[in-house]
């Protein structure tokens, strides 16, 4: 078509899914769910697993949620207990889609936290917010968004479990479909009472399955938001002790809900994990060395020419390098918490209103406290790099070469003597020397 006949409209090369292939299991590991909430738009928060649920473990770490992962059984509660009105407020979806209970309680956490959750997050909380825990529950189960940021995470055997799965179900439902249909029960022929009664299956028989729940707090009370529940439920309200965190009032129910589906007794078999949802360590260490950064080049502004000679030789000779970030320079860079200006025009005026004879001792203080930060953020540096190789290492598919390497070492001939077998497929018999095979 000619230029002049007006715009046209450019088809998009990547084709609509509109039914979309079906979640994975993922693994109940920090790293992976860290990296899920990256890839849902999630900033500046991480999760990290929790040994112990006492304040000493966990009131430092200031956890915005729980994800809680246990070995699942039928839980019964009461309508009534989910009829709060306060309930109405809090953002919850129900699971429609098997295995997508690890995005569903992130998503049901971090949508209920004053966090930086990106565009597109937050378009989609926009959209749904209206909408019944059903329908959220659809929303989540159809968007492209979420279904490959989940599915980017999975190992590629539980990709192909997935689909084999449904395709399993599928087959299962047309193939009850296509049996005639039975005689109505007054037409029945009636059964002896000796087979009518069958005994009853073994709950320890059944197929077990991992679910994820959240704990959050929101809107006065803290809640556990469950996909498998018709709504949140109650945990407890919130104090207005400001000594008293909602860990203390979470805590209890953790207690229970570890006893009942924790494990056998004495807790010899434990059988769940609780991952906490963070502010991230990674921006925490990074604003920690800004923050250093910035004070030492304040305190410098303020000392005389020839402080050098005033301060330790040792830590003048650190301070060459101490600033330097792992991932950047001593220059000033890039800074993630909201107050930080603030709390850094606060240090301004304190070390304006220093006297000249205690510049030095802030100085060497401020290049000690640079030496522990940039350890720090080197580890968290470290700690990511160990965490995209195991991602790396866990999504690559390892069956084409496997399969093809099978293949050459039988078009070789190597595979018969390497199973020990002969071309019958039969197992060789081996010849006993001095009475050892």
């Amino acid at each position: 078509m000619d230029e002049l006949d007006g715009p046209t409209s450019v088809p998009s090369e990547e084709p609509i899914d509109l039914i979309g292939e079906p979640f994975a299991v993922l693994e109940s590991e920090p790293g992976v769910f860290t990296s899920l909430t990256r890839r849902l738009g999630i900033r500046g928060l991480e999760l990290v697993e929790l040994y112990d649920i006492e304040p000493w473990a966990v009131d430092h770490l200031r956890p915005r949620g729980l994800v809680f992962c246990f070995l699942w059984r039928k839980d019964a509660h009461r309508p009534s207990d989910f009829d709060d009105p306060a309930a109405a407020r809090v953002w919850f979806a129900n699971q429609l889609s098997d295995d997508a209970c690890a995005s569903l309680a992130i998503l049901n956490v971090s949508l209920n936290c004053d966090v930086e959750i990106g565009d597109e997050l937050e378009a989609f909380r926009r959209e749904t917010e209206s909408m019944s825990p059903v329908m959220k529950g659809l929303a989540i189960s159809s968007s492209p968004f979420i279904r490959k940021a989940h599915r980017d995470l999975a190992r590629p055997p539980d990709l192909r479990g997935a689909l084999n799965a449904i395709a399993t179900s599928t087959l299962t439902k047309a193939k009850k479909k296509d049996e005639p249909k039975r005689a109505p029960p007054s037409k029945r022929a009636a059964k002896p009472a000796a087979s009518a009664a069958k005994p009853k299956q073994d709950e320890a028989d059944d197929e077990e399955a991992f679910h994820f729940i959240g704990y959050v707090p929101a809107y006065g009370k803290v809640w556990e938001l469950d996909g498998l529940k018709s709504g949140p439920l109650e945990v407890g309200e919130l104090s207005d002790d400001a000594e008293k965190s909602w860990m203390d009032v979470v805590r209890p129910a953790l207690r229970m809900k570890m006893q009942k589906y924790g494990g056998a007794e004495g807790g010899g078999n434990i059988r769940f994990s609780l991952l906490a949802l963070v502010d991230g360590l990674y921006e925490a260490a990074s604003d920690t060395l800004e923050f250093l950064k910035r004070e030492r080049a304040a305190i410098q502004r303020r000392m005389k020419e020839g402080w050098e000679s005033q301060v330790d030789s040792t830590l003048l000779e650190q301070a060459q390098f101490a600033f330097d970030a792992p991932l950047g320079s001593a220059a000033p860079g890039r800074t993630y918490a909201p107050d930080f200006g603030a709390r850094r025009m606060v240090r301004d005026m304190e070390i304006l209103e220093l006297p000249e004879r205690a510049l030095g001792g802030a100085w060497e203080r401020c290049v000690r406290d640079a030496m522990k930060a940039k350890i720090s953020l080197e580890d968290e540096v470290a700690k990511a790099t160990r965490a995209h190789t195991e991602h790396v290492k866990r999504t690559h598919d390892y069956e084409p070469f496997l399969r093809e390497f099978v293949v050459c070492l039988e078009s070789e001939g190597l595979l018969e003597p390497l199973l020990d077998v002969n071309e019958a497929g039969k197992t060789k018999k081996r010849v006993k020397l001095n009475g050892k095979g």
